[in-house]
């Protein structure tokens, strides 16, 4: 690539990233005032801006990189962590979003404190605040990076070592996606996210598309019916035991996994607590289910198609989506491409640093330092944090290219140590109101030194391999968890409980009316989705397609189409007057209290 041409790059990306930073600009100028509004944009995001930023926030650069990786060394089997989102997102949205928007929490710890107490509250945001800044937010700034340095060959433009360009690119892209997060707020990076998630769309499609072409030598077809004919078994999303992702840990690990990312994931969920009302929450969360759907297409599907590019040239499987960027994209359109791997880069980082600055002013800094200051200062309290984070990741995020098995795999492995205790907290907290709050503090203790024992620990210290997948993991102890918390409630359970207090207006309250019946063709999507990427589909060794997959694929359609039409005509009314009865039971107690206490005094007259 000559000097003429990466000018272009650079100058065309700039171009275009001014752009979005000026239209966010505009649309937040002068409303970053209040607390409220720069930690959940004043509560007024629409569907639209919850659905752009989820899915930018969600599909980073580590995305890119590792899951194409993942296909490009082994199968489709990795698609579970993406496509089975949809359950989850059916989940919060259905249940946990009503309940979260009634009781009006800005935080998931701030919960916790209202349900156990303020010991669970801080334990919680010590695992958030540590996971995000030794894993979470160092693998989106090193995997944005390493593809940089692929595609414009930076040890040798500046002539310097990999690894010293790896610190100054991690330097530069850290220090430009901060400057979102400090200075504009949630709203700010909602608006950036949204406008970067359509071109993250766009490119996301048009790589596998040129891919194509290229591998039919100008047919796209013809590159479509040869990986769907030359090694098939790439194309199998039905993983076994020897792939990355046993198809069975969908059931015992990645649902809880998923549950825990898409409903309790504070960097996540900050979108949809700043919802306008109930029904943009779900239509927000909802619909990002659906553009997950598309992930299998520009995150895996790629790195298939890099597989029969390059065979065994790329070593490191982490390059072979990189690879194939420089390759085929063409110069024009490096800016763009640039822009976009930036834009979905600058997404996730400054999305955590807005949600990490967001624990610990809300929940640490406030209730136990300064439970008297103003908005003014919680935000600059927040920015200040805010730079510490950033500092401490731009010095973890280059140790990342020391991981052993691809950072895929890492970041999935290091979340385990937080996302199944919270999760378990919450939801046993939520459904079984008599669960002590020692029960949620134990959980949390002994799940750090399980997992980390389970994981790595009998290999590091007894030298014995146990041979279970990490997911298995997370399902065990998920169980062990849950039945621990259940034996709590019985041998010490809390004697006088206290209600939920939902306090916000019924008018913000009520359901979207598709919300039900899309949630119904959303999980026929999933399913289908796995038809086309199985043994029954794709993966088929004698030809395109199985002769079952068209029967199967009609039953699949016929039922989604019964359910859809019984979820509008009955369902709906019946969902809506349940969650009206969240705002109104404490009223009914209220009233028949009153009303006893009447006919105590009327028949006390009568005497």
């Amino acid at each position: 690539m000559s000097l003429g041409e990466i000018v272009f790059i650079l100058v065309s990306c700039s171009i275009l990233m001014a752009i979005v930073a000026y239209i966010s600009y505009q649309m937040t100028k002068g409303r970053v005032g209040s607390a409220n509004e720069y930690f959940l944009a004043g509560r007024g995001l629409t569907g639209i801006f919850i659905a752009g930023s989820l899915l930018l926030t969600n599909l980073s650069a580590e995305q890119l990189i590792g899951l194409n990786g993942q296909a490009f060394s082994g199968n489709m089997s990795s698609m579970a962590w993406e496509v089975t989102a949809g359950l989850a997102a059916i989940i919060m949205a259905i249940y946990l979003l009503p309940k979260f928007l009634g009781i009006g929490i800005s935080t998931v710890p701030e919960f916790l404190s209202k349900r156990y107490d303020e010991d669970v509250r801080r334990m919680t945001v010590l695992l958030f605040l540590l996971g995000y800044m030794c894993v979470t937010i160092p693998s989106m700034l090193y995997s944005g990076s390493i593809a940089v340095l692929q595609l414009f060959d930076v040890p040798a433009l500046f002539g310097v070592s990999y690894t010293q360009a790896l610190w100054m690119v991690i330097w530069f892209v850290g220090i430009i996606g901060a400057i979102y997060a400090i200075f504009g707020g949630l709203r700010a990076v909602a608006v950036s996210d949204t406008i970067n998630g359509v071109g993250l769309v766009l490119i996301g499609f048009l790589v596998p598309i040129l891919g194509f072409i290229t591998l039919g030598d100008g047919n796209m077809l013809a590159g479509m019916k040869q990986i769907a004919t030359s090694s098939p078994e790439k194309l199998n999303a039905i993983g076994g035991k020897e792939d990355s992702v046993p198809f069975f840990s969908i059931f015992t690990g990645i649902l809880f996994a998923n549950l825990f990312y898409w409903a309790l994931n504070q960097y996540v969920i900050q979108r949809v607590l700043g919802a306008k009302n109930l029904a943009e929450g779900q239509k927000g969360v909802l619909m990002t289910g659906f553009l997950k759907l598309l992930v299998p297409i520009f995150m895996l599907i790629p790195g298939v198609i890099g597989f029969h590019l390059y065979g065994s040239s790329v070593s490191n499987s982490d390059l072979a989506y990189p690879s194939l960027i420089a390759d085929l994209l063409p110069v024009w359109l490096m800016g763009f491409f640039l822009a976009v791997l930036l834009g979905a880069v600058f997404s996730s980082f400054n999305s955590l640093l807005n949600s990490i600055s967001t624990l610990f002013v809300l929940d640490i800094y406030k209730p136990k330092f300064d439970p008297e200051a103003d908005d003014q200062k919680l935000i600059k309290v927040s920015k200040l944090f805010s730079v510490v984070v950033a500092l401490i990741s731009f010095v973890v995020a280059p140790l990342l290219m020391y991981a052993p098995d691809g950072l895929w795999n890492l970041i999935r492995q290091f979340t385990g140590f937080f996302n199944i205790p919270i999760l378990v907290i919450v939801l046993m907290g939520m459904l079984f109101r008599k669960i002590p709050a020692l029960a949620a503090k134990v959980v949390i203790i002994f799940h750090v030194f399980a997992y980390y024992f389970l994981v790595w620990g009998t290999k590091q210290i007894f030298n014995v391999e146990l041979g279970i997948n990490f997911i298995h993991i997370y399902g065990i102890l998920l169980v062990v968890e849950v039945a621990f918390m259940l034996l709590m409630a019985k041998v010490k359970p809390i004697k006088k409980v206290q209600p939920f207090s939902y306090t916000v207006s019924k008018e913000r309250m009520v359901p979207w009316k598709y919300a039900i019946p899309v949630s119904i063709t959303l999980v026929a999507s999933i399913i289908f989705v796995y038809f086309v990427f199985s043994p029954i589909g794709l993966a088929y060794q004698s030809g395109i397609v199985s002769p079952w997959f068209w029967p199967c694929t009609g039953i699949l359609l016929v039922t989604t189409a019964i359910l859809y039409l019984a979820a509008l005509k009955n369902w709906h009314a019946k969902y809506a007057e349940y969650l009206q009865s969240f705002k109104h039971k404490k009223k009914k107690f209220k009233v028949k209290r009153t009303s006893l206490r009447l006919n105590i005094k009327e028949g006390a007259l009568d005497k």
